[in-house]
């Protein structure tokens, strides 16, 4: 909680660059402890109005993307910064502000990892999403809070390891000032979203925000290793795989991110050159990272694997996904057509309403949409197939008209199709 007289400043030169500066702060301190936090919610409970609540992960760090430091704040109670590792179970506070409105800045980035310790909100209000509906070029929170509220928030310890104990007093106010200014940020959007008579509109991506399931995990993942795309063979293949398990769950055993014990090019290395031995392996210039040599005997096991297994993946994996459009021109030209068609509508009724083309219908649906439309193309079916995907009523009012006077459209440029259906 921001108690004590003393003040502290935020500014910390870097290397060569002068530093932001953030204006004094009070001392923050962190509770860590159950007392501490007990105390805290009895003094959350007595606030007024929404919470303002806020997240810091070690991503880039740790495997895990759990919270390290929870930051909330309310008026009429304060600021409060609570140690989750320390704390533990956060129950009775979910229980006492469950109901209240919450203000997050890019809630789904901070959704899952407070679900995870418990803290799980019946209503959000999300600033950086409805300043993006709004039509602000630049959604970031410093940026948004300078503009909106004239106040700067120096950001230098974004991308800090907010596994670190101690947290230094400068990283604690950084946090602190994520939140404190919230609350009068959530209305300064709200007042700009009622103006441009876009409150439904908000109202509807944050309950779907909300409501978001997460993905489900990806059997696949370590096809994502960057580089995997120089390995030609399917033997190779499996070694790169076994490798990625292997560095997977050394990561999360000892919770570390694994870019950190070993680089996706080192994988990649060894699964293309196949070292003979272990001493091979040790000797390779391309192996390196943090646990390269430390934990050898798990990365040669891994290539023994690898070389040993029945079970070769296939070089590439089609699954269910349709092509990138970039080849949509030759292997399925009338949905090339459809694509452009609506692409050209999409972006025109953003502009007129001045929402994000993302924002306004995902790229991905509108894709699948043009490559394979209901039969027949009527307003309704396109309506039902994008509410099968997600789309909000708000995204089928705007666009599902559109999209299917687009595809008409295309049809009857292409002198090789026949009259669409009336």
């Amino acid at each position: 909680m921001s108690t004590g007289d003393a003040e502290v400043s935020t500014a910390e030169p870097g290397a060569g660059q002068p530093a932001e500066v953030q204006a004094p702060h009070i001392v923050v301190d962190v509770i860590d402890s159950r007392a501490g936090y007990r105390a805290a919610v009895e003094a959350i409970a007595g606030g007024t109005g929404p919470i303002a609540i806020d997240a810091e992960r070690a991503s880039g760090y740790r495997y895990s993307q759990r919270a390290y430091l929870i930051q909330i704040y309310r008026r009429g109670a304060g600021t409060f910064l609570f140690d989750p590792p320390a704390v533990g179970d956060f129950t009775e506070l979910n229980d006492t502000i469950r109901n209240v409105e919450w203000v997050l800045h890019a809630a789904s980035q901070d959704l899952a990892c407070l679900r995870e310790v418990g803290l799980d909100p019946v209503s959000i209000f999300d600033t950086e999403l409805g300043a993006r509906l709004a039509g602000l070029a630049r959604v970031g929170l410093g940026t948004v809070v300078e503009e909106l509220l004239g106040v700067h928030l120096a950001k230098e310890h974004s991308a800090a390891d907010w596994s670190t104990r101690p947290l230094p007093q400068s990283w604690l106010v950084y946090a602190a000032l994520d939140v404190e200014l919230l609350v009068d940020l959530r209305f300064a959007v709200a007042e700009l979203l009622e103006r441009a008579g876009k409150t439904e509109i908000a109202r509807q991506e944050f309950a779907a925000t909300l409501a978001k399931e997460p993905k489900p995990a990806n059997p696949d993942a370590w096809r994502k290793l960057s580089g995997l795309h120089t390995i030609r063979t399917a033997r190779n293949l499996a070694v790169a795989r076994e490798l990625w398990r292997a560095r997977d769950d050394y990561a999360q055993e000892i919770d570390t991110a694994p870019g950190r014990l070993l680089p996706d090019a080192s994988i990649v290395a060894a699964a293309r050159t196949l070292p003979a031995t272990k001493n091979d392996l040790a000797g390779l210039k391309e192996f390196s990272g943090r646990a390269s040599r430390s934990q050898l005997p798990r990365w040669w096991a891994a290539i023994e694997a690898g070389l040993a297994s029945e079970d070769l993946p296939p070089l590439r994996v089609h699954g269910d996904s349709i092509p990138p459009a970039r080849a949509w021109a030759d292997r399925n030209p009338e949905a090339d057509k459809r694509l452009k068609a609506a692409r050209a509508s999409m972006s025109e009724i953003s502009s007129e309403l001045d929402i994000p083309v993302e924002n306004l219908l995902t790229p991905d649906l509108l894709r699948r949409v043009a490559w394979a439309p209901p039969e027949p193309l009527t307003v309704d079916a396109v309506r039902e197939v994008l509410a099968h995907s997600g789309a909000r009523p708000w995204q089928l009012d705007a666009t599902a008209q559109p999209i299917v006077a687009a595809f008409v459209e295309a049809v009857q440029s292409d002198p090789a199709q026949g009259e669409p259906e009336p």
